[in-house]
């Protein structure tokens, strides 16, 4: 089967998406697919597939509206779209866009007129970019959790809608790849992702805060990155750190700390960092919302992380219970090796 990846922040972020495409797309290699994934940066370490970099001139310092199709990366993501679907073979089967607007849209068209299939998964969550998305009329849409799933049904009925989580490496991701030095002192709070306003990772230097010991690690890049900063010198003066770590690296941090946190926004997808901090063996604190409590399940704590002292509540009943292999066990179930197999087995279905 031959397979296509669309995935422009590619080679230039990696971020929950681009982890996915690189994950999925090697298993779907290993298994002997042909599979390219056209994305705008260089080729990644340890690709198994075929790369076409773009390489559009991007301003990464520009700053972005929200606005729809019009915004300056909707516009550079639409342009990247139109470059890679004039060089993307025509005897594709499958065409996997994960960039959603522009692109789904273009791509769409492609399908039609070369009478392929067209696979898009959740990756923004339940929210104005998937119903976007699920409104292309893919030939499936692929949801990550239950609670996704009822969502696209009610958001287009005519839609075939499976589910299928995204995932974690479980040989790369351990408790044994810890014991690093982090540079502060214990226990340690670790909290990954874009510094974005999504991600909220303000609530969590204030939940720290009231802690009366223990330390914040803010792992990420982003627009807020000098804000925070400011933030939790601030309020955890000699308690808080905050750096940036290539992906290859992010095992020792997480198995080096002694809790994880995601106060993300409720209508995030996913967030795959919960399943590597937890094959990692760290409990989690994170989100009171369904996707969130899916994923988590009974290896961690979840909360409303906008009420500050119910959050540092939290926190401290995280560090202080015994949680044994409850985190490990939690993220077995999200196997990145089960999933490509339950993505095989869908492609085969079209």
């Amino acid at each position: 089967m031959k397979i296509a990846f669309l995935s422009f922040y590619s080679g230039e972020m990696y971020r929950g998406v681009e982890t996915f495409v690189h994950e999925l797309a090697n298993r779907l290699v290993d298994m002997g697919h042909d599979v390219t994934v056209y994305q705008n940066g260089s080729l990644l370490v340890n690709s198994k597939y075929k790369t076409v970099s773009i390489g559009i001139r991007v301003d990464w310092e520009k700053g972005n509206s929200y606005i729809p199709f019009v915004n300056y990366y909707a516009r550079i993501v639409r342009k990247f779209t139109k470059i890679a679907l004039k060089n993307l073979d025509t005897d594709t089967d499958i065409l996997f866009p994960t960039n959603g607007q522009w692109q789904s849209a273009l791509c769409k068209l492609w399908t039609i007129r070369h009478k392929k299939k067209l696979v898009i998964s959740g990756q923004s969550g339940p929210g104005f970019d998937d119903r976007l998305n699920i409104l292309t009329f893919p030939d499936v849409f692929v949801a990550l959790t239950s609670f996704q799933k009822q969502w696209a049904i009610k958001a287009n009925r005519f839609v075939n809608v499976e589910k299928i989580p995204n995932g974690v490496d479980l040989n790369k991701f351990s408790p044994k790849k810890g014991n690093g030095e982090i540079g502060l002192q214990r226990p340690i709070v670790l909290c990954v992702g874009a510094f974005d306003f999504w991600k909220r990772q303000d609530l969590s230097i204030r939940a720290v805060s009231k802690l009366k010991k223990g330390s914040l690690f803010l792992v990420g890049k982003g627009a807020k990155e000098e804000q925070l900063k400011k933030l939790g010198e601030k309020l955890l003066p000699g308690r808080f750190k905050i750096a940036a770590f290539p992906h290859s690296e992010m095992p020792r941090v997480f198995a080096s700390c002694d809790v994880f946190t995601y106060p993300t926004v409720p209508w995030e997808s996913f967030g795959i960092v919960i399943a590597e901090a937890m094959a990692s063996g760290l409990p989690v604190v994170a989100t009171n919302d369904p996707i969130r409590k899916e994923i988590a399940g009974n290896a961690g704590i979840l909360v409303d992380p906008t009420d500050t002292q119910a959050y540092a509540r939290a926190l401290q009943e995280a560090l202080d219970r015994k949680w044994g292999d409850k985190p490990r066990k939690q993220a077995e179930r999200f196997d990145w090796d089960k999933i490509a197999i339950k993505y095989e087995q869908l492609f085969k279905t079209l």
